[in-house]
């Protein structure tokens, strides 16, 4: 069992008329494309306590200052696990404000076995999460905000990474293979060469999803096959599966001592083993892909108690909010009504949009899942959802792999310094394309070197990279959904990086908003865990949403330059694609198979 550490250390102005592309992105344009949208206010009636609040989010580096403006100690407080492909936080939140108080993060080592294999240690995760709980909880001590005012507890959470556990003792049994891995993709082609027209869509009409090495269904798979521990524990009815969310959960709530085994709708969407109709694990699903029912979680709704932390400085508080992280994002942007939209930028770049209570399938390559469900008796509302795999990570491979830039926020200044990629095109199709193309056979690419080629241009192309994958998921969901967009929400950890956010406004031509308060996606899987029933300290009553200031960038280039840069882009993604193909022979370098796992019929 993962025991958890008991002692730790330590105004608004007009934007200028457009200008042509061809000029350099300066920080002087930059500053005049943005501007403060008026959507709120005040939180509590004065501006002092907004200056205030902000003074309250920059308190993470100065824990001894105390807040001024509200009394936190008064307010039901709620704190979220964010648990991401490449770091864990834990945040707090004051119920009646959605004010951020205070936060700690941990960065997530990732290995990479083989070409194509991305994994993560399932022991690290869950002590990152101890981690972050205690030295948040720590701060807060020090901030003089009594920790028993934290009410309860939401969980979101990287999707689609899967681990299996023994249950007994509480060990993993693999390390979880990430949602980026590609080691499942000969499994992956020879499915789709024995379904019915050779149609990757073949079980999109239960799933939603094509299939594709992104989900966990053909992940689980792979570990029964090439896992002796795995398959072992199976067959001595010993092992659990689940994502990350199922993972934490478990360990928090008791582990191999009565701990509760359970997901939500919107991460058990992702495994291509539910049904988005029936809200429930589906036995032909199951039988298709040869895993057994046993080992699946209960899948419960977004919003529930569904157990009690059982130790550290939360014990007894109950977990009561699970959301995977592009569905908490869509909740903490307040996107409850059919229609609305935002896009996440974190390891990934996920754009979502709100599709109300049926299910929507796309006829452009994008993806139909469940959004949420906000209480067991509350109907499910679905999304559709187009998923771009490599979007921060293109930073990090910058930073670790090449060693162009030493931290991630260098990259902005590099960029900025070239204004252009003076016809630099970087398409990081490192696991494949994702949306609208689901081609795992691509990979990266960078064309239209020369000589005049620097690492400046190299940095700002990586950042237009992650804005034309952005342009073709919004140009797929317009075609869709037949209302397009007029406007971009956005959130995430790029979102910090100005010069990305006026790009990403340059090449849609549409105006990019942008929350002064970016941790939508904690914030709401706080909100799913406040709005429970039992805790009920958060309402999600359209009269008691908090508004939240934002930014926004206006568009600064004429749309035609927009498109001569959207269409040589296209062109280099046509130059990533069909690059890696299986071998003849029938086994990968991956040590894959091209037949389908055993049991798996067409």
């Amino acid at each position: 069992m993962i025991v958890p550490p008991l002692t730790l250390s330590q105004s608004g102005r007009p934007a200028l008329a457009a200008s042509s592309w061809s000029l350099p992105l300066t920080a002087e344009r930059l500053s005049r494309g943005a501007e403060v949208e008026t959507t709120l206010a005040v939180l509590h009636g004065t501006t002092a306590a907004v200056a205030a609040a902000a003074a309250a989010r920059s308190s993470f580096t100065a824990p001894a200052r105390r807040f001024t403006g509200f009394r936190p100690a008064m307010d039901p407080l709620v704190a979220a696990i964010d648990q991401g492909t490449s770091s864990t936080r834990f945040l707090v939140f004051n119920a009646r404000t959605a004010e951020l108080l205070s936060q700690h993060q941990v960065e997530i080592n990732q290995s990479f076995p083989k070409e194509g294999w991305v994994e993560e240690d399932p022991v690290e995760i869950i002590q990152s999460v101890y981690e972050c709980m205690e030295r948040t909880c720590e701060k807060l001590r020090l901030l003089g905000v009594d920790v028993s005012n934290i009410k309860a507890v939401g969980v979101t959470n990287q999707r689609e990474t899967t681990l299996v556990w023994d249950k007994e003792t509480g060990e993993p049994l693999y390390n979880a293979i990430v949602w980026l891995d590609l080691r499942t993709q000969s499994t992956v082609e020879g499915l789709i060469q024995k379904a019915p027209g050779q149609d990757k869509n073949h079980l999109k009409h239960k799933t939603g999803l094509p299939i594709s090495t992104y989900f966990s269904a053909v992940k689980l798979r792979w570990m029964l096959d090439h896992v002796d521990q795995v398959r072992q524990a199976v067959q001595s009815q010993r092992a659990v599966f689940g994502t990350v969310d199922s993972w934490i959960i478990w360990c928090l709530t008791g582990g191999r001592e009565g701990g509760v085994h359970c997901t939500d709708v919107s991460n058990a969407s992702r495994t291509m083993l539910f049904n988005i109709h029936s809200l429930d694990w589906d036995p032909e699903l199951c039988r298709y892909f040869d895993v057994p029912m046993e080992i699946l979680p209960e899948v419960r709704s977004s919003s529930e108690v569904y157990g009690l932390m059982k130790s550290g400085s939360l014990a007894g508080v109950p977990i009561s909010g699970c959301l995977g992280d592009q569905s908490a994002a869509l909740v903490g942007q307040m996107c409850f009504d059919k229609g609305q939209a935002k896009n996440t930028y974190g390891t990934g770049c996920f754009l979502l949009r709100n599709t109300g209570s049926t299910p929507v399938m796309s006829d452009h390559g994008l993806l139909t899942t469940v959004a949420y469900q906000m209480g067991r008796t509350e109907p499910a509302c679905y999304a559709l959802e187009g998923s771009v795999a490599i979007a921060g990570a293109v930073v990090r491979w910058l930073r670790d792999n090449m060693g162009i830039i030493k931290t991630s926020a260098e990259i902005e200044t590099l960029a900025a310094a070239a204004g252009s990629s003076y016809g630099c095109y970087f398409v990081p199709a490192f696991s494949g394309l994702y949306a609208p193309y689901w081609e795992p056979s691509a990979r990266g690419i960078i064309c239209g070197l020369t000589q005049f080629t620097n690492r400046n241009h190299l940095a700002f192309a990586a950042l237009e990279a992650v804005c034309f994958q952005t342009r073709e998921i919004l140009d797929a969901m317009n075609q869709d959904s037949g209302v397009p967009l007029t406007k971009l929400q956005v959130d995430g950890g790029m979102t910090s990086n100005r010069l990305l956010m006026q790009l990403q406004a340059d090449i849609l031509c549409m105006p990019v908003v942008r929350p002064a308060m970016s941790e939508t996606t904690a914030l709401g899987a706080a909100m799913a865990a406040g709005a429970a029933e039992g805790v009920d300290v958060w309402s999600l009553s359209p009269g008691h949403l908090p508004h939240i200031m934002s930014e926004k960038y206006e568009p600064q280039i004429h749309s035609d330059e927009s498109e001569f840069r959207f269409a040589r882009w296209k062109k280099a993604v046509q130059r990533a694609m069909n690059w890696e193909t299986s071998e003849p022979s029938g086994a990968s370098r991956n040590g894959d198979r091209l037949a389908p796992p055993t049991g798996v019929e067409p």
